[in-house]
């Protein structure tokens, strides 16, 4: 078993992670990420959040507002070393915030790294969503 095995485990880790939140459930986000403050996060809506407890309060956030969808990794791209691995392609799907449909298609990257044994993320990066920022610009025009 090689390392990129490995990290395509804790990949989809991530994304069954991500799509368990956008049905409500922010839970497995917590098992997906290594603990510690060196861990990052740069949203599609915009943001950059420093901290395990920091990321994952944003990922419980959008849980809170969130009403479905189905969000996958496409043309994944994947090289690890023997500690760290950096994952990039792209992000595709649909995510409901606020009764709100988003189109999702944007680039991404993701670090993992290997903590206590296991690899897990140390930080998501990806485009802003024109979508998704569409949905949080009328819902702050409606407060």
């Amino acid at each position: 078993m090689t390392n990129l095995d490995d990290v395509r485990r804790a990949s989809a880790a991530f994304y069954d992670a991500l799509n368990k939140m956008a049905q409500g459930d922010d839970t497995a986000m917590q098992d997906a990420w290594i603990k510690g403050d060196g861990v990052t996060a740069q949203h599609p809506i915009g943001g950059r959040d420093v901290g395990i407890d920091a990321v994952l309060a944003s990922f419980s956030k959008v849980a809170q507002i969130a009403g479905g969808g189905d969000i996958r990794l496409t043309a994944q791209s994947l090289h690890a070393g023997s500690d760290m691995a950096v994952e990039t392609g792209v992000e595709v799907g649909t995510l409901i915030i606020a009764g709100h449909e988003a189109r999702i298609e944007h680039r991404v990257t993701n670090v993992y790294q290997r903590q206590d044994g296991a690899w897990k993320l140390a930080h998501h990066h990806t485009d802003p969503s024109p979508g998704l920022l569409e949905i949080l610009g009328r819902l702050t025009e409606a407060a």
